[in-house]
């Protein structure tokens, strides 16, 4: 029985980190210590939020994940495969829209079919079909300064889904908007990720937004970033932010949060940035 548990284990597992750590160089000969030896395993179509402490290295993992920044030390393996460089495989959506501005929205979203090679008539289809789950159909002629920040940050996540990556790395996508259209979003990305079971790993400061989206919710220390506790979120959805349990769980993570603020000596002052967590 026991050989048989662990091939459906690692049939599952989509991505593994192991001992991930990154320092950086600095322009004055010093060093920083962003990522200490993070190791997490990723199981095919789950939905993983990661939080910190503000300079955690949560991006930088993230970037090393996607390929754009090489580690120092340790690997990560999609499909059991050392990331080394971007994969169209793993997409990203950044918190800045990053759209083609010289693009019509409808291009900007096959944009990755396109580079490609899916023939164009293909690749509009495929741009339509994901316009008109993000709502934004009818605006596919426009041009993403015609666009509020809300639905650019939609197209964004249209181009990521029109690529058909099985992994979409996601680095505070909704962190610059307000909060009715963060909320509404958040909900929209459940939607869409119940839809396709992409796998899902998605960078926040807003603890209430990671306990709203997440399978699980992985607390990073203060830097170095080193992984601090993994929490299932074992709450049905949709989920209520009234349900008592989601506000425990919030208030736990929140605790262990303030708990790295303090011991990384950043002073009382900076508790405040709590209320932003929230």
């Amino acid at each position: 029985m026991r050989p048989v548990i662990k091939v459906c284990f690692i049939m599952t597992e989509i991505l593994k980190a192991n001992n991930v750590s990154k320092t950086f160089e600095t322009k004055n000969g010093g060093r920083i210590h962003a990522v200490d030896s993070v190791s997490l395993s990723v199981p095919k179509n789950d939905f993983i939020c990661i939080v910190g402490p503000s300079g955690c290295g949560k991006s930088t993992f993230l970037k090393i994940a996607a390929g754009l920044e090489p580690a120092s030390s340790g690997s990560i393996l999609f499909r059991e495969l050392e990331i080394k460089r971007p994969d169209p495989d793993i997409g990203m959506v950044f918190q800045e829209y990053s759209l083609f501005p010289w693009l019509q929205v409808i291009d900007n979203v096959a944009a990755g079919p396109e580079f490609s090679g899916v023939k164009k008539n293909e690749r509009l289809k495929i741009a339509e079909r994901y316009l008109d789950m993000v709502g934004l159909l009818e605006f596919a002629h426009a041009f993403p300064n015609e666009l509020s920040g809300g639905m650019r940050q939609r197209v964004a996540i249209a181009r990521a889904f029109a690529n058909d990556p099985e992994i979409l790395l996601m680095d505070e996508p909704f962190g610059s908007l307000d909060a009715h259209t963060r909320i509404l979003l958040q909900k929209e990305l459940l939607r869409i990720w119940e839809t396709h079971r992409k796998t899902i790993l998605f960078v926040t400061h807003s603890v209430d937004e990671a306990v709203y989206l997440a399978d699980r919710v992985v607390i990073m220390s203060a830097r170095p970033g080193r992984i601090k506790e993994i929490l299932d979120v074992d709450i049905d959805r949709p989920r209520s932010r009234a349900n008592p349990l989601f506000g425990r769980l919030a208030d736990n993570i929140l605790q262990q949060l303030e708990q790295e603020i303090k011991g990384a000596g950043w002073g009382r002052a900076k508790l405040a940035t709590r209320n932003k967590m929230k």
